[in-house]
């Protein structure tokens, strides 16, 4: 079978060293086809986590076939327990998976958010909602990290693809998430934490019926403001056309939630997201998430 994979999918494969699975991945497909009893059809061109391709069920059910790249940190695990909590509430619903081979069966939804062209507060209103219908109480035997867990190994990652990227941001601004992270571990609280998505954005929200429903969870027993701080890190072009703070400060009214917690997830998102993105050559937006990251931790002041 021959797979067409994206650029950005095919790069993080090699970064996670991956290759393996990348040689591989016809065979697996093949395997899954089989055994799921699933038509695979065309790839989707824009993914950049996993392969993912449209698929048909025996009875003709539309829907997606999605193959993770195998990397540290049981990130399969943590999806397909966050699809199983929800339920299709909230998220895109899980009709089969096999946690070994990284390889979820989904429904098909509609269209991105992306893809609607809608303007930014309209976008941050429909994914605040999305994000909200995660949020409940992660049940005691499921085991997802914590988001104290997760700003530490944030901290370390920055460090570490900083240096390895040749300094692609100022030091400031690496120290600058690195004291947000760590204001970030001081204040969790496991009597706040709720399950979150983790990775809200435009491209993850789909149109299902007449709302949405997010795709490509982390999955993470944090604070709710954890997923806000990701809305903090995207457009960063229109982030800084203003002032930052004033967003948010319009998602914590939007929501009730803390406008300094938002605020210090996505200094901490901003600057790991945009490293991920310069690791594999996405642009302009990993030079535009950090020049952003620069511009803020140049104007740093205690917070919103």
């Amino acid at each position: 079978m021959e797979l067409t994979v994206p650029p950005a999918v095919a790069a993080k494969a090699r970064v996670a060293g991956s290759g393996g699975w990348l040689t591989g991945l016809p065979g697996l497909v093949a395997e899954l086809s089989r055994e799921w009893g699933v038509t695979v059809g065309r790839a989707f061109p824009d993914a950049t986590e996993a392969f993912v391709a449209e698929a048909v069920t025996a009875d003709g059910t539309p829907a997606v076939l999605k193959l993770l790249v195998p990397r540290a940190g049981g990130h399969a695990g943590h999806e397909i327990a966050v699809l199983r909590l929800t339920a299709g509430s909230g998220c895109a619903t899980l009709l089969r998976h096999d946690e070994a081979r990284h390889a979820l069966l989904l429904e098909r939804l509609g269209p991105s958010l992306a893809d609607l062209g809608l303007p930014l507060e309209r976008r941050l209103e429909i994914l605040c909602d999305a994000a909200a219908r995660v949020w409940r109480p992660v049940p005691a035997p499921v085991a997802l990290p914590t988001g104290a867990a997760k700003a530490e190994w944030l901290i370390g990652f920055i460090e570490r693809r900083w240096a390895d990227l040749g300094r692609p941001c100022a030091a400031a601004t690496v120290r600058h998430a690195v004291r947000a992270a760590e204001r970030r571990i001081a204040a969790h609280g496991d009597d706040r934490s709720v399950l979150v998505h983790g990775d809200v954005h435009q491209w993850n929200a789909l149109r299902a019926g007449d709302g949405f429903k997010l795709v490509d969870p982390d999955g993470l027993r944090a604070e709710p403001e954890y997923d806000l701080g990701v809305l903090m890190r995207e457009d960063p072009v229109e982030l800084v056309a203003g002032d930052p703070r004033d967003r948010a400060r319009w998602l914590a009214r939007r929501t009730g939630l803390d406008a300094t917690a938002i605020w210090e997830w996505g200094v901490v998102e901003r600057v790991s997201t945009g490293l991920v993105l310069a690791a594999i050559d996405v642009q302009p937006l990993a030079r535009q998430m950090l020049g952003a990251a620069d511009a803020i931790s140049r104007d740093a002041t205690s917070g919103p």
